[in-house]
């Protein structure tokens, strides 16, 4: 198995004219030499910061994504996959069509083994499983809730590895393992499970939230097989808190 990290990789520079104009610009030619982890012929793994979206949305003020800036950079960008525009950590991109139908298959064939770093509210012990359905809330929109009785399943590991306190407030660090791939999956079930992530604006209390000025979710690694070889690889990105 190949493992790289978050500084690993190559870099590359380049700035199409038609994009000079964007508000955004001056912060494209250092994105991928801050962020790139590693480049090959099919796919690049990027590390994905908190506050940016993984795609653009609806809306002129919405446009600024990470896609967005990988396609001003290298046109090829192909999505395969996202995180939500709070949650900070690792983002495949396809570079080759061959390269994004194959690591998007792993993904929806749960091919793909992937961890995630959160600090969670509350002294949370031991480890376990939460196996609850999370599906969209139409009257709130853009929440999403635990509900039993719902048919897609939404499976998360969960184990405790470190308690202390962040202003005076007890909070516990956390490797969480989503064996399913459900929208606000992680958010919903540790709420679920009464330890809200710490800094969530949806799910956590006014008083969590405020203990950290963004979202503390990671995803800190993931493993797919190479699209072309079959070998195992491995990408690793510490968590910033």
């Amino acid at each position: 198995m190949l493992i790289l990290h978050c500084n690993s990789g190559l870099r590359f520079l380049l700035l199409p004219a038609r994009f000079r104009n964007h508000l955004w610009n001056r912060t494209l030619p250092n994105f991928l030499t801050e962020h790139l982890i590693h480049r090959d012929e099919d796919f690049m793994v990027i590390h994905k910061p908190s506050g940016i979206l993984s795609v653009p949305g609806k809306g002129e003020d919405l446009q600024d994504s990470v896609l967005t800036r990988l396609v001003a950079l290298e046109p090829k960008t192909l999505l395969i996959h996202r995180l939500d525009r709070d949650t900070s950590g690792i983002l495949v991109f396809g570079l080759t069509r061959l390269g994004q139908n194959r690591i998007s298959r792993q993904f929806q064939e749960r091919q793909t083994e992937k961890t995630y770093h959160a600090l969670v509210a509350g002294h949370l012990t031991g480890e376990g499983t939460i196996d609850v359905p999370v599906v969209y809330d139409p009257t709130r929109p853009p929440l999403h809730i635990a509900d039993p009785t719902a048919a897609k399943p939404a499976l998360t590991h969960w184990q405790a590895i470190e308690h202390f306190t962040l202003h005076d407030q007890p909070v516990t660090r956390v490797k969480l393992t989503p064996i399913t791939g459900r929208s606000h999956q992680l958010r919903v079930h540790m709420q679920y499970l009464g330890h809200p992530i710490v800094g969530d604006t949806l799910y956590a209390q006014p008083e969590q939230q405020e203990l950290t000025p963004r979202l503390c979710l990671h995803a800190e690694q993931l493993s797919f097989a190479h699209p072309q070889s079959d070998e195992m690889l491995n990408f690793y990105c510490a968590a910033p808190f």
